[in-house]
């Protein structure tokens, strides 16, 4: 009896140390996994200009991209540039002012640009629509920029005198204009950021597949 009683002893510390060296592997193999992977990749940053008329709103959709205090905004009136950042990607953004005298500098800073960011007042009056159309159209013709991805955001979608995208997109005459480019035109407003950071994912995914486009000889 008693010789029984030491072997069952013996089974029960072995299955207790057995349960402890059990715990402590996870503990290290989680330990491991956490101190051992390294940093993550770095996110592939891209460099953006963002373009469109006085009173658009490309200003404050930025600045919320950015989670910054609306208090804070204030018209962009010659350039800013802002890291927008994403999940994916950071986003370098170069944001022109939009005023009359402005516009006719916009070229000079073009260069180097990714992808461009237009936005137009989508509840303006007749002859800004008719100035956003114009400049939209000198943007998809120039040479610095014809070969971008392209986002249009038909902003204050909130506001009553609000034009729908798919009047936006006759007006503009985007599809025989943009045939062949790669461009996307979205609605939004700053009630619906969620929809704003959805239209720039796409825009995101468009610079993706730029980079992994085979070279041109």
């Amino acid at each position: 009896m008693e010789q029984e009683f030491h072997v069952y002893k013996k089974l029960f510390a072995l299955d207790s140390q057995m349960k402890y060296t059990g715990v402590n592997m996870v503990h290290l193999l989680c330990f491991r996994a956490l101190c051992c992977k390294g940093p993550p990749p770095p996110r592939p940053e891209y460099d953006l200009v963002c373009i469109g008329l006085t009173g658009s709103g490309k200003t404050s959709l930025l600045s919320q991209l950015c989670s910054e205090s609306p208090e804070n905004i204030v018209s962009t009136t010659g350039f800013s540039i802002k890291a927008v950042p994403f999940q994916n990607a950071i986003l370098n953004v170069k944001e022109l002012g939009g005023a009359d005298n402005i516009r006719k500098y916009w070229s000079r800073y073009y260069q180097g640009s990714q992808g461009v960011i237009f936005v137009l007042d989508s509840a303006s009056s007749e002859d800004d629509l008719e100035t956003a159309r114009n400049e939209l159209h000198s943007a998809l013709q120039h040479p610095q920029l014809c070969t971008l991805p392209f986002l249009i955001l038909a902003n204050h979608q909130d506001k009553p005198a609000a034009r729908s995208v798919q009047e936006i997109k006759k007006y503009f005459e985007l599809e025989p204009l943009a045939r062949g480019k790669r461009w996307i035109l979205k609605p939004c407003s700053l009630e619906d950021m969620e929809a704003v950071k959805d239209s720039f994912s796409l825009l995101i995914n468009l610079l993706e597949e730029r980079d992994f486009e085979p070279s041109r000889m």
